[in-house]
Order: structure tokens, then sequence, then C-alpha cells
């Protein structure tokens, strides 16, 4: 049977090692690269050709997130399979929409590591139960408590440092329908201030911000 090729990325030098051994002393794996920024991980997925990319999300020069869109984009046969600690709605949904076969979190056992592996190998997609779960209760989530356009315009806003009168002066609305607006957005996420309006909407992927 034909081993599994693999490249590693993840920029903790002992997690990569760490990876590296282990997977290297299974019969069904081989590791053909490694990788400790996004960019190396893509251009290695480019050259290799690997069966499989374990890629973590947070790293220099270039993000897990880019490297799986750029992979993808040059290199579609190349499943990704991502491996990381954070599980928060805006890893989760970038990763998947750019391109990853599966998310799973480093807390995951040997063998379901191995298993992960094997059925990304397969193009079988594999979510951690922790993820499965978050994207099922957003599908779930009632569109009542989607912000809307203009609801997400004055968030943006709000995110900037702008204060009431400045987002009624860009938005050319009265301050009136900012606060009524602010009201909205609080009650969807379900807090009661401006910074943790913020905070929800990034750890949700509701709110994208410039880098």
């Amino acid at each position: 049977m034909n081993r599994i090729r693999l490249v590693i990325a993840d920029d903790h030098p002992v997690v990569l090692d760490g990876l590296c051994g282990m997977l290297k002393s299974q019969p069904d794996f081989e590791v053909v690269g490694q990788a400790t920024n996004g960019a190396d991980a893509a251009r290695l997925a480019q050259e290799l050709e690997p069966d499989v990319v374990l890629m973590d999300l947070r790293m220099p020069v270039m993000d897990g997130v880019s490297a799986i869109r750029e992979i993808k984009t040059h290199k579609a046969s190349v499943q990704v399979l991502v491996l990381t600690t954070y599980d928060s709605d805006a890893d989760i949904l970038p990763a998947l929409e750019a391109g990853a076969t599966g998310y799973l979190l480093k807390d995951v056992s040997r063998e379901e590591l191995f298993a992960a592996i094997q059925a990304s190998a397969r193009g079988e997609s594999i979510l951690a139960p922790a993820v499965a779960a978050r994207l099922i209760a957003q599908v779930r989530a009632p569109a009542g408590d989607k912000l809307s356009n203009r609801e997400l315009e004055v968030l943006e806003l709000v995110a900037e440092g702008a204060s009431n009168s400045d987002i009624a002066a860009r938005l050319h609305i009265s301050q009136a329908t900012v606060k009524s607006h602010l009201i909205n957005i609080f009650g969807k996420l379900g807090v009661s201030d401006r910074t943790a309006a913020v905070t929800v909407a990034l750890q949700r992927g509701v709110l994208h911000l410039e880098r």
C-alpha cells in the first residue's frame, strides 16, 4: 500500500518536531516536508504535491487560512487538514471556506489524528466534535439574530473607535438612528456594551477587521 505523503506546517519547533517524529514512526505515513510559516507551507505543497498538508493556523509570514487558499488555488488535489488550538467561529469558518478538508484541535489523540489524516487523504471531511457543534449552532441560529448590512456598517465603525456622532455623519443618519442600531446589535449578540459587541462579533466571524 502506498504511504500517505505529508507536509507538516507549525511555527512551534517542539510541536513540529513532535508531529514529525510521531508520524514518521507510522508505516502508513511519509513526511516529505516541514514548514514553520504559511508561505513555506504553500510553496512546499506546490513543489512536493503531498497527499495531505497538516496545517496550523496562527503562523508568521502568511497565516494558515491564506496558505490554505493559496494551496487550493494552485494544487486543488492536495488536501489540507487543520490542526490548531483555536476553535472560535472566526478561525473555523474562514479555514473551511478557504478549502480545508478537515479541522482538528491539538488535544486530539494519536489514533484520532492518524485516522483523520487517512480520511483526509481520501477527500473525506473530518471535524473535531467541538468544531462540528459550533457549525451546527451557526446553521440553527434564527435569521432574526443575524446582523443587517446597516448594523454591520455601524459595528465596523464602532470597531474603528468612531463615536455615535462620527457614525451618524459617516453614514448620513441621525444619532438617534445610530443608538437604535446599537440597541439591536447588542440584543442580537447578547451583550450590553460596544466593546463586548465588537469582541463577540469577531469571535463569531460576523465581523472581519482589516489587518
